[in-house]
């Protein structure tokens, strides 16, 4: 049957996805080469038994030929199953080749880094993929793995990166309608090769696209101050609306309120309003208009963001000033108004 992956592993043939996980974090970091720099070439050797070993055995595929056909199978003697698509063709049609995996690959993507020892520098040691060389580092203390309990190993520590900086950018309703170029100047501090902050300054442009929204992010990676073992923090504008003098935004459409009298409420009212763009529009309203009527124009609201050829509406609402008190002659002029 040749090697005897069960038996590298140290678990029987009905292990577990999870039983097959804690046997490999346990032999993996026990014979990492970086573990054993007194016996590395060894160590090299057992540890790519193991990598090998978990690759087929946590592999449904893999597992299925090399239970039914041994290493023989896996690696070209015995024909596998016609469905075994996961090999790769050789010299002719019956012909399968189980090529390994690095071991420092599968190491890096089960623990989610190429080493879990540091930073100290590359290695070459006859490991590719990202192993590293650490020298005399461990002595004799495991208290290096301590991290990695029998769930989920703690990340490499490496640089934290610093909490986003957010700020208010207040648009005018003029602006969020036809678009607009924002230029921002910011003052950060930056380091050279050593090490050094220095100040500077910087203009950063924003478009403001037509229909933009507030709340919308506009976001600079790593434009925050450079300092040692930080990576930088995001720059993020995020739109404000100013209050306009007339409209008030409602999703995509636009409102507006007008103050009429109770006259101009029951006879007919023309409604005349400067768009954001700046066109006049009239509207004769020729209803008699109530305390809860609307009257909509289609298509002059706010650009819609993903398709500004779109708008949405406008909406006019109505605040009616009733008078506190009628003249005889107010009455009947209303009275005859409202007759059928």
């Amino acid at each position: 049957m040749g090697v005897d992956y069960y038996k590298i592993l140290k678990v029987d043939k009905n292990a577990t996805e999870e039983e097959l996980k804690k046997a490999y974090r346990k032999l993996a970091m026990k014979w990492h080469p970086d573990k054993n720099p007194s016996n590395k070439k060894d160590a090299e050797a057992k540890f790519k038994e193991i990598s090998e070993a978990y690759e087929v055995l946590s592999d449904p595929q893999k597992k299925a030929i090399y239970d039914q056909y041994g290493e023989e199978g896996l690696k070209g003697q015995v024909p596998p199953p016609q469905d075994a698509t996961f090999f790769q063709s050789g010299d002719g049609p019956t012909t399968f080749r189980f090529n390994p995996r690095n071991a420092n690959d599968i190491f890096a993507e089960f623990f989610g880094f190429s080493s879990p020892f540091g930073g100290m520098g590359a290695g070459g040691n006859g490991m590719r993929g990202g192993a590293r060389s650490f020298g005399g580092m461990f002595g004799g203390d495991d208290h290096m793995f301590s991290s990695f309990d029998e769930g989920r190993p703690m990340r490499q520590q490496g640089p934290r990166k610093a909490a986003a900086i957010e700020n208010r950018l207040p648009c005018s309703l003029e602006e969020l309608y036809k678009g607009t170029t924002k230029k921002m100047k910011i003052s950060r501090e930056i380091a050279d090769a050593s090490g050094k902050t220095m100040p500077v300054e910087e203009i950063l442009t924003i478009e403001v696209k037509p229909g933009w929204k507030k709340g919308t992010k506009i976001t600079f990676p790593e434009k925050g101050n450079e300092q040692p073992n930080v990576i930088p923090a995001d720059l993020i504008f995020v739109i404000d609306e100013k209050p306009h003098g007339v409209f008030t935004r409602d999703g995509n459409d636009l409102v507006a309120t007008q103050k009429i009298s109770l006259a101009e409420a029951l006879t007919g009212y023309t409604v005349r309003l400067t768009t954001l763009d700046g066109r006049v529009l009239n509207v004769p309203i020729n209803n008699v208009i109530h305390p809860s009527y609307e009257e909509v124009i289609p298509k002059e609201g706010m650009p819609i963001p993903k398709d500004p050829s779109k708008k949405g509406n406008l909406r006019i609402k109505f605040n009616i000033k009733f008078p506190a008190r009628l003249t005889s002659e107010q009455k009947i002029g209303i009275k005859k108004l409202l007759a059928p």
